[in-house]
């Protein structure tokens, strides 16, 4: 953990999004179910490793659910770093009773709610889920706890959608219940530099892997 003089130093994160899998595919909200990668999600995890050779990451942290830490862990293994870190605040929002549900389903039994959800509405209601406030709060705070581990280094901290659009809103001093025109694509990187205290964003990197998908998560 950082001492007082450290606190003000920043730390570059590459927050990027994980690999595929077939729910993003078939269009499921995954949220907190634990899917992994297809085929193609580890294919595009080495093809992230390859562009990430020279960027001088130190240590790579994860979100627990396996789409993130298998893509993380072949990241980090590739790049000769020691194995991901896993936090809970990365975790994609829980998405509550739809999760599981495909989009198509969704839009018929609960059309606004899909409505929402399309348009990437941070403050949809997912009942037994994540209210806005809550997520956003522990996203955050992971991304200052990285910071206050890593004063001055380089980190790359993978995770999901969902949570880019929480601290793309943070970064640029958004509100949080703004609806952003964008989506981040399976491989897609955010680089922000953090203190235990502030964030802002370096720039908008998309081109470690940008392959289309269908669903939260």
């Amino acid at each position: 953990m950082t001492d007082t003089t450290s606190v003000h130093i920043p730390t570059t994160i590459c927050v990027t999004r994980h690999g595929e899998t077939d729910w993003n595919i078939m269009g499921v909200l995954q949220g907190w179910i634990d899917v992994p990668l297809n085929d193609n999600g580890r294919k595009q995890a080495f093809e992230m490793a390859e562009s990430f050779k020279d960027s001088g990451f130190s240590c790579v942290w994860t979100s627990p659910l396996s789409r993130a830490s298998e893509t993380a862990r072949i990241v980090a293994e590739v790049l000769g770093l020691p194995a991901p870190i896993c936090s809970e605040g990365l975790k994609e929002r829980n998405f509550g009773r739809v999760q599981g549900m495909t989009k198509q389903d969704l839009s018929v039994l609960h059309p606004g709610l899909h409505a929402d959800i399309v348009r990437r509405d941070p403050a949809c209601h997912f009942e037994e889920g994540e209210s806005p406030d809550e997520f956003a709060d522990r996203v955050v705070a992971a991304l200052h706890e990285i910071a206050r581990w890593h004063p001055g280094e380089r980190v790359l901290a993978m995770t999901h959608g969902w949570v880019m659009d929480v601290m793309t809103r943070h970064v640029k001093r958004l509100p949080r219940t703004l609806v952003l025109d964008m989506k981040r694509k399976n491989g897609e990187s955010l680089w922000l530099a953090v203190t235990a205290e502030s964030a802002c964003s370096l720039s908008d990197a998309g081109d470690a892997v940008q392959a289309s998908s269908g669903s939260g998560g």
